[in-house]
């Protein structure tokens, strides 16, 4: 028989965030950075919570007197149980020390109930007559990645609140924490100078030619964020797993990718990659090598991969494989419009997961007729929405890929040839300056290394061909 079940809440903890408040007002930035009034189940608890609120944001004192006052001239106090009530919230509150346990209490009662609108919305989904079942799986996993993000929209913040917030990091940061608010680093000193570290919530962009090696570059900034301690994922449109796994290899045990792929190495090499295969299996890097992804799907995948391990940045490569919204019959979107929806769907991800969205890009062939050959924000393949919603964009230029030997000594005598040189330009940086930064390819390896601006020859082992 169908019994109605009651849903999910905790009273007694939401009595004890009250209770706190009123014992110790200190505690509050605390708990609103964890609850929102909205996430109180009971009525009068809500009405409790948004007068100490209205109080904090006029910097008076909170108390019983206080708070009653305060209820009082907006008519509440009776409503909810008078002084009786808010003496029994301080009465049951045994310290308020635990105030932020118990607002993780009430939240997760209250995304519980979230997660069963989100349900009750999904089954209406389902039952409504459509043809388009993709849009209306699409649909349903927005609807439940809103749940799993901890809210279905965000509220307004006060300055204040910003601004408690930007101490209590920068208090852990002092204490040797290492506060979610803080940039990851890619391992390469100059170009997180020139960047001011990775930023969470920004979405950046690696542009460049096929062959120039951004796939290579965003993979060893991945590998380099892992070896911090980052926890990241990677959505690899365009090479496998078993790929992957070599280039990495490659790079940690400086062996030929090509004899390593083959099985083509010493015994002393293969020692470097058995140490290589220890140090890399303590890294938390998770691929995904699903050829066909649509924002959507990379959206629930991330979300899911972020509840179950953690995430701080996510990698794609790169955006053009990514499928835009499944297109109806006879329709006229264009690629420029799907890539628009993508890009900022990728914005939106960084923003909604706090995390650092690295995505590489094609660039057009318009760079490759300009007789210097250097990449610009207009050469972004396809839509220039992905200029505007990016946070910095970075591209890779490569003076060899251009000239020949024997071309480069004739039109510049009195420089070196720049084999494997590297050039990453950042040519837009939302939060600084823009700039370029040196660095050298190991195409054995296919890895980049930090280079200085005045670069001479190749390093002695790479001149040597050792592998």
């Amino acid at each position: 028989m169908y019994q109605e079940r009651l849903l999910p809440s905790d009273i007694q903890a939401e009595e004890g965030v009250l209770g706190s408040i009123l014992i110790d007002a200190d505690v509050l930035p605390q708990v609103t950075a964890i609850v929102r009034a909205q996430d109180f189940m009971r009525e009068r608890n809500r009405l409790v919570f948004e007068g100490c609120l209205r109080l904090y944001e006029r910097h008076e004192a909170i108390d019983q007197i206080t708070l009653a006052q305060e209820l009082t001239l907006t008519g509440e106090l009776a409503n909810l149980g008078g002084m009786a009530y808010l003496s029994h919230l301080v009465a049951i509150t045994p310290l308020a020390v635990h105030a932020p346990h118990y607002a993780e209490l009430v939240a997760r009662a209250a995304a519980l109930r979230r997660l069963i609108e989100a349900g009750s919305r999904i089954a209406e989904i389902g039952y409504e007559a459509t043809q388009d079942v993709a849009a209306a799986f699409r649909r349903a996993e927005e609807v439940l990645s809103q749940v799993s993000r901890g809210a279905q929209e965000r509220d307004w913040m006060s300055l204040r609140e910003l601004l408690d917030r930007w101490l209590m990091a920068r208090a852990a940061l002092a204490e040797g924490a290492a506060p979610a608010a803080m940039p990851l680093q890619s391992g390469y000193p100059n170009l997180d100078e020139l960047l001011g570290g990775m930023n969470r919530t920004d979405l950046l962009v690696l542009g460049a030619r096929p062959s120039m090696g951004k796939s290579a570059l965003a993979l060893n900034i991945a590998m380099n964020a892992a070896r911090l301690g980052a926890r990241v994922g990677v959505f690899s449109l365009e090479m496998s797993s078993n790929q992957l796994v070599n280039r990495i290899l490659a790079a940690e045990a400086e062996v030929n990718a090509a004899h390593l792929q083959m099985g083509l190495y010493s015994e002393a090499q293969e020692q470097r990659i058995m140490d290589a295969i220890g140090t890399l299996s303590d890294m938390q890097v998770y691929f995904d090598d699903s050829s066909l992804q649509t924002s959507a799907s990379m959206r629930s995948k991330a979300d899911r991969l972020a509840h179950a391990h953690g995430l701080d940045m996510l990698v794609v490569d790169y955006l053009q494989l990514v499928q835009g919204q499944a297109r109806r019959p006879g329709g006229g979107e264009n690629r420029a419009q799907e890539i628009s929806e993508i890009s900022r769907s990728l914005k939106a991800l960084a923003r909604d997961l706090n995390i650092v969205v690295l995505t590489c890009s094609q660039l057009n062939r318009v760079v490759e007729s300009r007789p210097s050959h250097r990449p610009q924000l207009s050469d972004l393949r396809d839509s220039g929405s992905i200029e505007q919603d990016a946070d910095a964009v970075a591209f890779i230029f490569r003076e060899d890929r251009q000239f020949t030997q024997e071309e480069w000594d004739r039109t510049f005598p009195d420089r070196p040839y720049p084999q494997n040189v590297a050039e990453i330009i950042l040519a837009k940086h939302r939060h600084g300056p823009t700039g370029s930064v040196m660095m050298y390819f190991h195409p054995a390896y296919v890895r980049f290394d930090g280079l200085d601006a005045e670069f001479g020859a190749p390093p002695a082992a790479e001149q040597a061909g050792m592998l």
